[in-house]
């Protein structure tokens, strides 16, 4: 299985950004589908979740200003992020729950982060 960021760069505050993150290999299902963000010296944190039905959640940093979505033909998820601030500056990951064909259980997958630059 493989997880490919894109969509990451520089912007300037109030900008907006739009991420990709797609999942291809052997996979049977995939459930739950998130965005995390690491800065610097920080731990990494959620930003935004998405179930199989479609269900969201955010972290109150970026409620109103990001939406989670995904397209299941496509084994993708999306972060598209508006309004952004010099504060959102972080390395980007995607973490996607899926079954592997032959396999029953539930295993999460990482992709290798992209860079999002907010400048003020």
């Amino acid at each position: 299985v493989r997880l490919v960021e894109s969509g990451g760069g520089l912007v300037q505050a109030g900008g907006s950004l739009r991420l990709s993150c797609a999942a291809s290999g052997s996979i049977r299902s995939i459930s739950a589908m998130a965005w995390y963000r690491q800065a610097p010296g920080k731990q990494r944190e959620l930003v935004a979740t998405i179930t199989s039905g479609g269900t969201t959640n955010y972290a109150d940093s970026v409620k109103g200003r990001f939406t989670i979505s995904r397209d299941n033909a496509k084994n993708t998820v999306y972060l598209q992020m508006s309004s952004l601030k010099p504060e959102d500056t972080a390395v980007y990951y995607c973490k996607v729950e899926l079954r592997r064909w032959g396999a029953y259980a539930l295993n999460s997958y990482w992709g290798p982060g992209t860079q999002v630059t907010v400048t003020s």
